[in-house]
């Protein structure tokens, strides 16, 4: 293992793992000033998990074993998510490959828990969050799926590591299908994470809640796992936005460097597109997600017909 994959890895670990949070905190704090308020701080996130974890946990009366656990699959199939995701082409491999269909299989999984905990509470309210968390999901897993085949068609795999390396430089970036690709992923990356116009992270009202819907019966320490683990996939979505579907260098400590610069311009391109666009009509959503598969299907066409 040489220096740069021993820092790929490191860093993979730290990031994913650490400083994760931060990210969603820098959306919120940019929003803020984008709309003229002060806004909280972006290190906030990391105050609200240091406060659920000192609290306790609660049990609903009549729930089972999918109550319970949700918190902790869902914490894992994140964890296992950012062991997968490599920071650089020379990444270490972390004991879990790196192909990504196993990628949207632990996104996946993550969801039916969620999905799963809200049917073993029967709060009307969560059930109603993650009725639609799943409708949206078949075309966001569909458009993911297709947005990948596309950077996979350049690359010529599915391993993320090699997909990293097949679109760094600028020849692969000559033609129009990896920018394809790379629209149908920026609404996947907005899905996600839970973004306007799909869904509104601040909002506390019941009745337009998605991915915050499953979450109303927790509190405590399963709180902050589920907390960290939305945090995670921000890291996890970015990441591979930067790395893939944004023009990037192709040594591996180039691309250590500019990772974090990108991952600021992403999430103020984040707070930005919130600022500027309204939360859409939940029976909108599928529209969009679809145009965004129509995307990627032409950047796929435009491949096969041998368009670089």
């Amino acid at each position: 293992m040489n220096a740069v994959t021993t820092a790929a890895g490191t860093a993979q670990l730290v990031g994913g793992v650490a400083l994760a949070p931060l990210l969603p905190g820098l959306v919120q704090h940019w929003k803020a000033r984008l709309q003229g308020r002060r806004g909280p701080s972006p290190v906030q996130p990391y105050r609200e998990l240091r406060r659920l974890w000192a609290k306790s946990t609660v049990t609903v009366e009549g729930t089972g074993v999918l109550y319970r656990l949700a918190p902790s699959v869902i914490a894992a199939s994140l964890g296992a998510a950012v062991l997968l995701v490599p920071l650089t082409a020379d990444a270490p491999a972390l004991g879990v490959g790196h192909d990504v269909l196993a990628l949207a299989g632990l996104l996946a999984l993550a969801r039916f828990a969620a999905a799963a905990s809200a049917w073993d509470t029967a709060n009307g309210f969560s059930l109603m969050g993650a009725s639609r968390d799943l409708m949206i999901a078949v075309f966001v897993e569909g458009t993911m799926v297709l947005s990948f085949a596309v950077a996979a068609l350049v690359a010529g795999t599915t391993d993320l590591r090699g997909l990293i390396a097949g679109t760094a430089g600028t020849a692969a970036w000559a033609g129009p299908v990896l920018a394809l690709g790379g629209v149908a992923f920026a609404l996947v990356a907005i899905a996600e994470t839970g973004r306007q116009p799909v869904d509104n992270p601040d909002t506390h009202l019941e009745l337009t809640m998605v991915h915050e819907g499953p979450l109303l019966e927790y509190a405590g320490r399963d709180l902050a796992y589920l907390h960290w683990a939305m945090a995670a996939r921000h890291w996890v979505v970015l990441v591979l936005a930067a790395q893939v579907f944004v023009p990037h260098p192709a040594g591996g400590w180039a691309q250590l460097a500019l990772l974090p610069i990108t991952l600021g311009v992403l999430c103020a391109v984040l707070a930005l597109t919130e600022t500027l666009l309204a939360k859409a009509r939940i029976l909108l959503v599928p529209r969009l997600l679809a145009a965004g598969a129509l995307v990627a299907l032409l950047g796929i066409t435009a491949r096969l017909a041998g368009i670089s």
